[in-house]
């Protein structure tokens, strides 16, 4: 059945489009008797206004979007982003705003629907994740002039509003615990290498590594899976010179990898020192337990909801928030080097 329109209810009830345009937007022009005819015949039709109308007529969507683009089995796993969700929707809905989610497979697929949405004037701002090197998002977004928060950081970009967290000085407190325990080989399970994260994360171990002597740090990059993860962690225990400490950039990548261990009889935490990056309760239910760098990510999702409220009721000034850096929680699943 084809969507009523306007017309529908003007010839319905034996009125002028103009009439029914009134009594729907609540402006004068037409009686009360007629107003309430109209409205119920609106009703009756369930009648909805179209989104671009909306638009036109001055009104909000009373949405956000947030587009991701990965493989949606990682998302699936992650509780980081369960988690994220529930604070966004949670500070979003508080002020009646709905959160619309849709998981892409490319940056430039995520692109398309952000000129789809901002077109058809389906959300009023946008939520980015997963900030990239020279993140062609940016100019797309602001080119739209569509409000938005990028989750990542830190610094400016464009006129667009950021939460962020500083991923480097988290690094750099787990650098620093790890070779207190005297680890000098260290290895990093990161993330995809084109987010600005992963390479923040990189350069700090790096730079950790001159400044504490290290005898050697390696980064090898992953997609975040546990699969990725896990054959990552079977290359580098398989090296002559293995690592006597390994940092995940997930946990779900960090647990993977203890799977792994456990599989080829090297010893947590005697012979082989975990950390992961991010923490939830898969962390704490495995043994031994993993030791991690924890922040409420939930509350992190309210910060960023929050900062996109803010920033579609004063557009012209960008936000740029410092969240809590993420502190390191200590576990079973680190010990002093073997020498």
């Amino acid at each position: 059945m084809a969507r009523p329109t306007i017309d529908d209810i003007a010839r319905r009830v034996g009125v002028s489009r103009g009439a029914v345009s009134f009594a729907l937007n609540g402006r004068p022009g037409v009686s009360e008797e007629t107003r309430a005819r109209i409205l119920a015949a609106a009703e009756e039709m369930n009648w909805r206004p179209h989104s671009a109308a909306r638009a036109l007529g001055g009104a909000r969507a009373q949405a956000a979007g947030l587009v991701i683009a990965r493989p949606a089995r990682t998302i699936g796993v992650e509780p980081f982003f369960a988690h994220l969700l529930s604070g966004l929707q949670a500070g979003l809905s508080a002020r009646g705003v709905a959160l619309h989610l849709l998981v892409v497979e490319d940056t430039a697929a995520e692109i398309e629907v952000y000129r789809a949405w901002a077109s058809e004037h389906r959300v009023d701002g946008f939520i980015l994740v997963d900030l990239q090197v020279a993140d062609p998002r940016i100019a797309a977004i602001e080119e739209l002039a569509v409000p938005a928060v990028i989750l990542g950081g830190p610094g400016k970009h464009g006129k667009l509003s950021s939460v962020w967290a500083d991923d480097r000085a988290a690094m750099l407190s787990i650098a620093d615990y790890l070779a207190a325990l005297g680890h000098d080989h260290i290895a990093h399970v990161a993330g995809l290498p084109g987010f600005r994260h992963t390479q923040r994360r990189i350069r700090a171990l790096r730079d950790a590594a001159k400044r504490l002597g290290l005898a050697e740090v390696v980064s090898v990059p992953t997609d975040f899976s546990d699969a990725e993860g896990a054959a990552a962690t079977r290359a580098l225990l398989s090296r002559s010179a293995r690592p006597s400490a390994i940092v995940y950039d997930s946990d779900v990548m960090a647990v993977a990898g203890l799977g792994v261990a456990a599989e080829m009889g090297v010893a947590v935490p005697r012979e082989l020192s975990i950390v992961a990056f991010d923490d939830s309760v898969l962390n704490r239910i495995v043994h031994p337990a993993l030791t991690a760098l924890s922040r409420d990510t939930f509350t992190l999702g309210e910060t960023v909801a929050a900062t996109l409220l803010e920033t579609l009721a004063e557009p012209s000034r960008p936000r740029d928030v410092k969240t809590p850096t993420p502190r390191l929680t200590v576990r079973e699943s680190t010990a002093p080097a073997v020498r």
